[in-house]
């Protein structure tokens, strides 16, 4: 009968072992593709920080011409606002 209870405790830890081992594949599963996503979602966010970080750079460069260059500033507020000089005419066209 010893024999008999040695086998069944033997399978009955096989089965444990094998559940355990199951469900932490599982977990490993789940959680490899929820880094893949993590990871997608990094890679769309450094691609959107680059874009805005060479949206920035470009603004800067205007602001500092607004800030330095007369010319540019009227040329700005002449295509912006429709302003012109004394003796000059604005035609403006419907689009």
């Amino acid at each position: 009968m010893s024999a008999w209870l040695n086998r069944l405790f033997l399978v009955v830890c096989a089965l444990v072992a094998a559940g355990v081992l199951a469900g932490l594949t599982v977990v490993l599963a789940q959680t490899r593709a929820e880094y893949e996503r993590v990871r997608e979602v990094e890679v769309q966010t450094r691609r959107r920080l680059a874009e805005v970080e060479t949206r920035l750079a470009e603004q800067e460069v205007v602001l500092e011409r607004l800030r330095t260059d007369p010319a540019y500033v009227e040329m700005v507020i002449r295509r912006r606002l429709g302003y012109a000089k004394p003796d000059e005419f604005v035609f403006r066209f419907d689009e």
